[in-house]
């Protein structure tokens, strides 16, 4: 039968099966080991954390916790140049902004009603209701009008 390496008494055969050591609060303080946890960036929301050991610096070395995994197998795309003896000229770049123009998606009916139900103690749920649009759309008319 097993015992236990800190108070050499007899180990259930069930924990024996997993540890060396047995249920009492000193023994398991003594043979408690701590665990490093590293913090794996997943996005700007949030983070994954995972316990930090061979098996996972193994993985770590080998790339699978980078910001921008490479995909195998795949080839890589190389960015395209002209040929030298095509010399044209380079056409006027004319800078524009690629951003929609700002224009709300609510009238301003919808924007003076929802601010005097959301007045009146209604959530943007209820608001949502009676105006016949969404709660996110509710939530953005409160958020910009209050801004």
């Amino acid at each position: 039968m097993a015992t236990c390496r800190i108070c050499g008494d007899e180990l259930h055969p069930e924990r024996a099966e997993k540890y060396d050591y047995c249920t009492k609060r000193s023994c398991r303080e003594r043979a408690a080991k701590g665990l490093t946890i590293a913090s794996v960036g997943v996005n700007k929301a949030a983070d994954q954390f995972v316990v930090l050991d061979e098996r996972t610096e193994e993985e770590m070395a080998r790339g699978r916790f980078k910001k921008e995994p490479e995909a195998s197998g795949l080839p890589r795309r190389r960015p395209r140049t002209p040929p030298a003896h095509a010399a044209q000229p380079a056409p006027e770049l004319v800078p524009r902004s690629s951003a929609r123009p700002s224009r709300p998606r609510w009238s301003q009916a919808q924007e003076r009603l929802a601010l005097t139900y959301r007045a009146m103690g209604m959530t943007p749920e209820q608001i949502a209701g009676k105006l016949g649009v969404s709660p996110y759309l509710v939530t953005q008319i409160l958020l910009t009008a209050s801004a």
